[in-house]
């Protein structure tokens, strides 16, 4: 299972077309098929159906990709690594989600880059799960995530907290007074598909099972600006967008028949990793 059949799997899971995949990667079409035929022989599994236009993944070929994802980030870490090692002795991966890297990660890791000019800095941004689950490959050496770790080994900190706020441009902020959960369910909602942990489920459940939503992004950084146009309400960390508020750009709408939790964060690290330690201890 050689390293360029996973990447060509990987790319042809998100083209979903064996043309396009052939171009995006400058080899030939038959290159493709016969790297696609090589995995499905090693696994066993028919990874991929044809359907009308191009072809889609099977459940055999879902599962594979969660391992296929993590072999090849695998690969590009331990490259990293190595060239890295040749020019600095040290190298810190901080991986962390969105929302607590754009609500003050930053300055922590920027004034950590700036002091010890001898270490190598790589920043990640991946969703919680990704996050825990590169951290266990060490991948990473410290996530920043809404979720501890509670497994043996690793340590959790919790790192800080912030107010989950309802937010709308004031040209469509049809509730200056207040919203009720029911008027919520009416509202085009700007629906951020990422975990805040107990706030993200908290999220969900103001909304009914399967609930469908006309927009949906998985980048809560992102959220900001399609709220800043007017089109539509969605809960953020006020951390997140403190200036946009302060400048009246963004309303904060008060909920008046439900309670909205805190936000909290965690850094979490493998116990004994010294490098993680020293940077953690700047907090």
């Amino acid at each position: 299972m050689n390293s360029e059949s996973i990447k060509t799997f990987i790319m042809l899971s998100r083209l979903k077309n064996f043309t396009r995949t052939a171009e995006r990667m400058y080899v030939a079409q038959s290159t493709v098929t016969n790297r696609i035929a090589e995995l499905e022989n090693e696994t066993g599994q028919k990874l991929f159906a044809r359907k009308q236009g191009g072809v889609e993944l099977t459940q055999e070929g879902e599962l594979f990709l969660s391992y296929a994802l993590r072999i090849n980030e695998l690969e590009e870490s331990f490259i990293r690594e190595v060239n890295s090692a040749a020019r600095y002795e040290r190298q810190l991966r901080v991986g962390a989600i969105n929302a607590v890297y754009e609500s003050g990660l930053y300055s922590i890791v920027s004034s950590f880059f700036k002091e010890h000019k001898d270490i190598a800095v790589n920043v990640v941004l991946y969703h919680t799960i990704d996050l825990l689950q590169a951290l266990q490959d060490s991948i990473i050496d410290v996530a920043f995530s809404y979720l501890p770790l509670k497994k043996t080994g690793f340590c959790n900190r919790r790192f800080s907290t912030d107010k989950l706020v309802l937010l709308a441009a004031p040209q469509i902020n049809a509730f200056p007074k207040g919203i009720r959960k029911d008027e919520l369910v009416g509202c085009e909602y700007l629906m951020c598909n990422f975990a805040f942990g107990e706030a993200g489920e908290f999220v969900r459940s103001l909304f009914p099972p399967r609930h469908a939503f006309r927009f949906e992004i998985d980048n809560s950084g992102k959220v900001a600006r399609y709220l800043l146009d007017g089109l539509g309400y969605s809960f953020l960390p006020y951390k997140m967008v403190e200036k946009e508020i302060e400048e009246g750009k963004l309303q904060i709408i008060r909920p008046l028949d439900f309670t909205v939790p805190e936000i909290v964060s965690y850094c979490v690290y493998r116990r004994g990793n010294a490098l993680a330690e020293q940077f953690l201890s700047t907090l």
